[in-house]
């Protein structure tokens, strides 16, 4: 097994080869601006039914990643497979019909929606543009998505602004299945909830995987939700994959000192457990390392 192939007895749904993204900051008339490159030689692969954590601290690439992978913004290099179809190569037609396979679902769910448009027309938006079925057609697959996602189909005509957070995000995850795709890009789709509400969604993700099969690439920073949702997690570091292993290895040894250090600051569940945070040192890291197994199926950038 390689860094590069899913979990074993998984066919691979999606191939991500060596992703670059790069942008200038600073950019002005006559002036080119400085390159930052976002995302750097990223590569990984995600298995039929399989959950992979994308995890970081904010600025480390991940939901660029993400985007890059959806072509939601193009990437400055490297390839993206979707069931062994060069998605970069696709031409716009193409691509379109791809994206009925893959969606994603955002992380704030009042930005992401339209407040002019009702629940209905918002979960039945992808039909339209996709011109599947009838009005009336698109009306009851509307409000068949609102019960499968725990919401009642009478919530249709209701606007954004007349619900939860909670339930925001329930419409926007209808949204993302109207199409039936089998992946789904999940951007920190809990983080704007509160603790208790994400409890719910994230136990509706997993009803919702198993039920439709789904395939997820799950970016977040909260590490007890990655532990218990992912089946790998692949650690960013300024725009590299530093660390990639199967979940609870990695939660047991971590080998990258900023793995060591993120597991390092995750809460206790018992407040009076001594503990001893540990303070990251980017002198530690060496820049060019590529990752090498550590363990079974465990990889680090050491």
């Amino acid at each position: 097994m390689t860094p590069n192939e899913p979990l074993p007895g998984r066919t691979p749904v999606i191939e991500v080869r060596h992703l670059v993204k790069d942008y200038r900051r600073g950019r002005r008339w006559l002036h080119r601006g400085a390159l930052f490159r976002a995302v750097d030689d990223v590569s990984f692969t995600i298995g039929e039914g399989e959950t992979l954590g994308l995890v970081g601290e904010s600025g480390s690439g991940k939901t660029t990643t993400g985007r890059c992978v959806l072509r939601l913004v193009e990437p400055s290099g490297g390839e993206v497979r979707f069931r062994g179809e060069d998605v970069l190569a696709a031409s716009p037609r193409r691509l379109r019909e791809l994206r009925r396979q893959m969606q994603i679902v955002f992380q704030d769910p009042l930005s992401s929606l339209n407040p002019r448009m009702r629940a209905g027309q918002i979960i039945a938006e992808p039909l339209v543009i996709h011109r599947l079925g009838d009005r009336r057609a698109r009306r009851a697959r509307a409000r068949e998505l609102l019960a499968l996602v725990g919401l009642s189909p009478h919530l249709a005509d209701r606007y954004p602004h007349e619900f939860s957070g909670g339930q925001r995000q329930r419409i926007g995850l209808a949204r993302a299945l109207a199409l039936g795709p089998s992946f789904l890009v999940l951007d920190e789709p809990v983080s704007a909830l509160d603790a208790s509400v994400q409890a719910q969604i994230v136990n509706l993700l997993l009803d919702l995987q198993r039920r439709l099969k789904l395939t997820y690439l799950f970016i977040a920073h909260d590490l007890r939700l990655v532990r218990h949702v992912c089946d790998r997690v692949a650690v960013m570091y300024r725009g590299r994959i530093v660390e990639l292993a199967p979940t609870l290895q990695l939660f047991a040894a971590a080998h990258h000192p900023y793995t060591q250090a993120l597991l390092s600051a995750v809460p206790a569940a018992d407040p009076d457990a001594p503990r001893r945070r540990l303070q990251f040192d980017p002198g530690l890291v060496d820049a060019g390392a590529s990752l090498r197994e550590v363990g079974d199926g465990h990889y680090a950038a050491v």
